[in-house]
């Protein structure tokens, strides 16, 4: 369970080009990762979009931003060469990490139980803890939340 304050979980996946990314590796840079259902659906190309559109005002904050969901590593180049994204995405195919920070959970729709991801970003600090915890995210507003969090840090 993800708790403010405490350290974040480790994780080392693969990008879109199938390079691993570790957590350890991000060290002294603030990161904001956020969890999303699908590659090339609405509301996560929206909020892709919104990510690169605000990168240089969040790099200002010191920050990474990088997008984490259950799709392939090519699945996740398609998607970021179509959309133009200036950041990694990475491809947790396992769900391992996803069940490590408590993102994989029971959905629902039309009245129909599934498993999939609750649209959540995590803001991790530069030493590793975690600062921020965004569930059930809307996207509209999203990264204006998120600037404002880092300001406040």
């Amino acid at each position: 369970m993800l708790q403010i304050g405490k350290n974040a979980p480790a994780f080392s996946l693969p990008n879109q080009d199938g390079e691993k990314v570790s957590l350890r590796d991000l060290r002294g840079f603030k990161i904001v990762l956020y969890f999303y259902p699908k590659d090339m659906t609405s509301g996560c190309t929206q909020e892709a979009c919104d990510f690169r559109d605000e990168l240089t005002p969040l790099k200002k904050l010191k920050a990474i931003v990088i997008g984490v969901s259950a799709d392939s590593p090519a699945s996740h180049k398609k998607f970021r060469e179509k959309y133009d994204l200036n950041f990694d995405l990475l491809s947790d195919e396992s769900k391992e990490m996803l069940e490590t920070y408590g993102v994989w959970k029971e959905k629902s729709m039309y009245g129909k139980k599934y498993m999939g991801i609750e649209r959540t970003t995590v803001i991790i600090d530069e030493f590793g803890k975690v600062s921020h915890i965004f569930s059930k995210v809307k996207v509209t507003g999203h990264v204006q939340e998120i600037k404002k969090a880092l300001q406040a840090k």
